[in-house]
């Protein structure tokens, strides 16, 4: 299992390692604000914000080549949700807008997960009185997505020894199968945690 592949260098030496976890937050949160309610008008803005944003990165000694593949990996995401806007009368500015927005706050994120360990955040949302049921959601999917990675790799390595064939229609079907099985056996996961949590006292 692969423990750090959400925040493998959250725990480098660096200027942005070392502010506190409190602060970088604080100027996560902001930022994030920032970017969602800059207007139309003042689109250069989020050319300054990204130019900040790499250099924060630059900073953190975080490797250019991680945040990439995170920002790709997350990207079509955001690309999906924007290309809803060209459905409608000047579709093509609104677009880009949203591309830029969730662009640079999808960064903003991973720049924060890259150099703040995650029990750290979920220290501060405690000490910050955040609702108990939205960071005990967030412990709770942090530690459970590396169970759910571990479990998907290994029905790979089962589903690839007993698959011959290499054709790109089987792929696609395998892959299916897999992502199919994987939502049934973690359904049933959640529901024996929920059990087990519920049997020991606690509630919601």
């Amino acid at each position: 299992m692969h423990h750090d592949f959400l925040d493998r260098h959250a725990r480098l030496e660096s200027p942005v390692h070392r502010l506190p976890p409190r602060v970088k937050l604080a100027a996560a949160m902001s930022l994030l604000f920032t970017i969602i309610l800059i207007p139309a008008a003042h689109a250069a803005w989020f050319g300054l914000i990204a130019v900040g944003l790499l250099a924060i990165a630059a900073m953190s000694r975080v490797p250019p080549g991680f945040l990439l593949r995170r920002l790709l990996l997350m990207g079509p995401f955001v690309l999906g949700v924007a290309i809803l806007s060209l459905f409608q009368p000047g579709g093509e500015a609104i677009f880009l807008r949203l591309l830029a927005r969730g662009t640079l706050c999808l960064l903003t994120v991973l720049v924060l997960a890259s150099t703040t360990p995650f029990s750290e955040i979920l220290r501060v949302l405690r000490s910050l009185r955040a609702p108990s049921i939205l960071v005990t959601t967030l412990a709770l999917m942090y530690r459970y997505v590396f169970v759910l990675v571990d479990e998907a790799q290994r029905m790979n390595r089962a589903r690839a020894s007993r698959t011959f064939g290499r054709g790109r229609s089987r792929l696609w079907r395998t892959r299916a199968s897999v992502i199919g099985q994987l939502f049934v056996r973690s359904t049933e996961r959640a529901e024996r945690i929920f059990a087990a949590m519920s049997a020991r006292g606690w509630r919601t």
